[in-house]
C-alpha cells in the first residue's frame, strides 16, 4: 500500500508560513516516508468505505488541536467565516488564540482512496492519499466537524466528497464539538 499527500493536505498540514497548530518538526517527504515505512498503530474506518485513519504514535512536538472548552479559556475563543480553499464558500468557524495546548500523543492521517479522490478531481498515483490529520491525546478519532459533514453532504460541488449527513453521527459531532475547539497559534 502507498501513501501520499494530497494538494489539498500539504497546504492545512505543511503552510508555507509555518504555524504552531500544524506538524511540526517534519517536512511533507519526511510524513510520506513515515506513513510508507512505519506500520500504523491500527487502522480506523472513516466515515465511508473510501476513508481509512491510520494511527500512529506521534514522532513530532505537534500538539493536540482540539481542546476542551473551559470558563478558564472561554474568553480565548474567535471566530469568522472562512473557506478552506477559493472555490469554497466561507463557513463559521471557531479557534483560541493564546493557548497552550499539550503536546498530541497520537498523529492520526485521514486517507481517501485514489478513487475517491478522483470523483473529488485530485488525481494521485498511490493507492491512498491523505487529506488531512488529527493531533490527538488519544488513539481515537476527534469527531468530524458538523459543518464538514454538512459540506460533504452537498457534494464534490462545494468541496465535498458526495456522502449523505448520518444524522447520529452529526449529533455525536454536535455534542463533541459544542465542548471543544480547535486553536490557532
Amino acid at each position: 500500500m502507498s501513501i501520499v499527500l494530497t494538494d489539498f493536505a500539504i497546504p492545512r498540514l505543511f503552510p508555507r508560513d509555518p504555524r504552531r497548530n500544524t506538524i511540526q518538526d517534519c517536512t511533507p517527504g519526511q510524513f510520506e516516508h513515515h506513513l510508507n515505512t512505519v506500520p500504523p498503530l491500527k487502522v480506523l474506518d472513516g466515515y465511508a468505505p473510501f476513508c481509512k485513519l491510520h494511527v500512529h504514535r506521534n514522532w513530532t512536538s505537534t500538539r493536540c488541536l482540539a481542546v476542551p472548552i473551559t470558563d478558564a479559556n472561554r474568553h480565548l475563543l474567535r471566530s469568522d467565516y472562512e473557506a478552506r480553499t477559493r472555490d469554497e464558500l466561507p463557513v463559521l468557524v471557531r479557534w483560541f488564540e493564546g493557548l497552550e495546548p499539550p503536546v498530541a500523543g497520537y498523529l492520526i492521517p485521514i486517507l481517501y482512496s485514489r478513487e475517491q479522490l478522483a470523483k473529488e478531481g485530485s488525481f494521485i498515483q498511490a493507492d491512498w492519499g491523505v487529506v488531512g490529520c488529527m493531533y490527538t491525546a488519544e488513539p481515537e478519532e476527534t469527531p468530524m466537524a458538523p459543518i464538514t459533514m454538512m459540506r460533504n453532504a452537498l457534494g464534490v460541488e462545494e468541496g465535498g466528497s458526495g456522502v449523505p449527513l448520518e444524522r447520529e453521527a452529526y449529533r455525536r459531532s454536535v455534542e463533541f464539538w459544542r465542548t471543544h475547539a480547535n486553536w490557532r497559534g
